[in-house]
């Protein structure tokens, strides 16, 4: 169950140390100056509340052997028209017992460009390292393939694992008459079993005859492990005059926390981008959406966002990050990583309590999101969630550990529109029978000042339960 982080930015593999890290610092500031500049959240989340639409596809024929029962804050996965540019099919290379789909395969039309966000993990995967170097190697110019498996992680493996990722580049490569460095991967499954590529290799040719313009539904089950639902999110967007399309999809269930999330997530647009501003807009924007999502604050191995644009829209080549062009393409694109992120939250293993925390008056966004990290972290207050239990208690003990500035005197407890706790104390008006009817409700509002400054975020989680414990207890098994 691999599900990770902000890694460096790609750059040359040829340039000089210090070159590379002038260049990641020049990028870096770049995301910052249009962080300052944008009010992100505030659309984006209005676009990714708004109601879904089902593709027929979407509904359930035949129950999966396997699966787990579906999670009560399910949404539908999308209609998802062609993108220009890439083709997608998936397959089975039997990494499961059970029959099911196990394989993805992309293929992007020439000129595609790439942007990648990692784990920062420290053990990491093969396949992560493989994508690291090769986004360093060509500056995420010219990617023509992606490759991805479930049911094994491939991390944890060392040289050989290393090696099995480069064969399956080096056979999909062949196929796609490309080069090695060309071609995307990633992996999703148990953490330490070294990948059989012959699996996947030998099942190249059937994915290859089946590649086509639909089937983002297929792709998205297939990418899946402990996933109940499958994720997609679509949005169109106007650069200069111009429509272009931004598809993605995403699998995760457990092992999430911020610093990238942890799962894995492929995003494609039609869209001309040029390399070093789309892997601006990939960093940029993990940060207000993989990175505000946790379900048991657990990082994995094998975090993988990857970001493709064909340019095969009739929109004109956009060079800047910052290009005002780029406007509405930047508020979509937000939007639907954080429509992804979301899902991976309604998904939370065994979870059925869907919750936003808010943190507000911290001395710093920093410390905000630090505090409310904590809070959504806490074993305690996420049992208490999956109690129906307004426990403001284990609220405020979770802001105390956070070790963060705060003025205790000065804290405010809210769940939805009640006030539990105010100016250090219990609320005046606190009301335990109308707190239990709020409880009960499927998706739960936190807010929480901290009395010391100006400094807010919102992060997203959900309850724990005993089916987390029984999911993962019976993982392996």
């Amino acid at each position: 169950m691999s599900r990770t982080p902000k890694p460096p930015v790609p750059s040359s593999a040829k340039a000089p140390a210090k070159s590379r890290k002038g260049a990641a610092q020049s990028v870096e500031a770049a995301a910052q100056s249009i962080e300052r500049a944008l009010d992100p959240l505030t659309s984006v989340i209005k676009r990714a509340t708004q109601k879904r639409v089902v593709e027929p596809a979407a509904l359930p024929t035949k129950p999966v052997k396997g699966a787990l029962p579906v999670s009560p804050l399910a949404v539908d996965f999308p209609v998802i028209p062609p993108i220009a540019g890439v083709e997608l099919a998936t397959t089975r290379a039997g990494f499961y017992k059970h029959e099911r789909d196990d394989v993805l395969l992309m293929r992007f039309a020439e000129g595609t460009n790439a942007a990648g966000v990692f784990t920062r993990h420290g053990v990491g995967s093969a396949p992560v390292d493989w994508c690291r170097r090769q986004l360093g190697a060509t500056g995420g110019a010219e990617v023509r393939g992606l490759v991805v498996n479930a049911g094994c992680a491939n991390s944890f493996t060392g040289r050989p694992g290393a090696d099995a990722a480069r064969r399956v580049a080096s056979a999909v490569a062949k196929r796609f008459d490309c080069r090695q460095r060309d071609v995307m991967m990633a992996s999703t499954g148990v953490i330490g079993v070294l990948l059989d590529d012959s699996k996947i290799v030998s099942r190249l040719a059937d994915a290859e005859t089946r590649l086509g313009e639909t089937g983002w539904l297929a792709a998205a089950r297939a990418i899946s492990t402990t996933d109940t639902f499958p994720k997609g999110a679509f949005a169109e967007a106007v650069i200069d005059g111009h429509t272009v399309k931004i598809a993605g999809i995403a699998k995760g269930s457990g092992m999430i926390a911020p610093d990238m999330a942890t799962m894995l997530a492929f995003v494609v647009t039609d869209a001309n981008i040029a390399p070093a501003a789309l892997q601006t807009l990939a960093s940029l924007y993990t940060r207000s959406t993989f990175n505000c999502v946790t379900v048991d604050g657990d990082r994995s191995t094998n975090d993988t966002l990857l970001l493709f644009a064909t340019g095969k829209s009739e929109a004109p080549r956009i060079s800047r990050p910052g290009d005002r062009r780029l406007a509405d393409f930047r508020e979509k694109l937000e939007a639907v990583l954080l429509d992804l992120a979301l899902q991976l939250v309604r998904d939370g293993e065994g979870a059925s309590k869907f919750v936003k925390i808010n943190v507000t008056g911290a001395e710093s966004a920093l410390s905000a999101r630090k505090i409310a990290r904590t809070i959504a972290e806490s074993p305690l207050v996420k049992t208490a969630f999956a109690g129906e239990d307004a426990n403001w208690g284990r609220i405020v003990m979770a802001v105390g550990r956070a070790d963060e500035p705060i003025d205790r005197d000065r804290i405010q407890v809210m769940f939805g529109p009640l006030v539990a706790a105010r100016d250090g104390l219990i609320s005046p008006g606190y009301d335990e029978d109308a707190m239990s009817t709020y409880m009960k409700n499927q998706e739960l509002e936190v807010s929480v000042d901290v009395g010391w400054g100006k400094g807010t975020a919102t992060v997203w989680t959900c309850d724990l339960t005993k089916q987390y414990v029984a999911i993962n207890g019976d993982y392996r098994s």
